[in-house]
């Protein structure tokens, strides 16, 4: 058997499929903290996002297969489904994302990398190099887990200017993302 260390995303994502339990240890492992961060960042408690962390986690291996290889990379799939988790964690409870920039709290790990690596990197460092107007809609709308209409009506601002904003941003964290690699 491979040492975890040295699972590719396609081995690793083949043995998650086969419901290897070394396989959920090692996915447990390696992206709870950067998963955890996503939620809290949503969610704004850290007890909180420790539950909806476990949910996630369910949810993964419930939907393991749904997984397609061709259309993202297995973090950025499960980064996905943490932050509708954590958006829909706050709507049942009836509860709103801050509009302010909240910080994790000392206990979550946010490593900086000089090499995209999604287990350590901390994709606010990056999301900070954005010019302010495409920072705040990145934020407000990944982080914070508003709609694109919210954040019209936070910023007044109308849709069209938010779309550019988000786009624009989104590109230039990607370019970002693929230099570092």
């Amino acid at each position: 058997m491979k040492q975890a260390e040295q699972y590719t995303e396609a081995q690793l994502v083949s043995l998650l499929q086969a419901r290897k339990q070394e396989a959920f240890a090692y996915l447990y492992d390696h992206y709870s903290s950067a998963l955890n961060a996503i939620i809290y960042a949503v969610v704004g408690d850290a007890t909180v996002a420790e539950d909806v962390l476990q949910e996630v986690f369910i949810r993964i291996f419930r939907k393991i297969e749904l997984y397609d290889t061709n259309k993202s990379r297995l973090y950025t799939w499960m980064a996905q489904i943490a932050r509708n988790a954590a958006i829909d964690w706050m709507r049942k409870t009836g509860n709103q994302p801050s509009v302010v920039n909240q910080k994790a709290p000392e206990d979550v790990p946010t490593q900086a990398s000089t090499s995209f690596n999604p287990d350590t990197t901390d994709v606010r460092q990056w999301i900070a190099q954005l010019p302010k107007p495409e920072q705040q809609v990145v934020i407000l709308a990944y982080l914070e887990g508003h709609t694109q209409e919210e954040i019209c009506q936070l910023l007044q601002t109308p849709l069209g200017t938010i779309k550019s904003r988000v786009r624009s941003g989104l590109v230039k964290l990607r370019t970002m993302m693929q230099v570092n690699r």
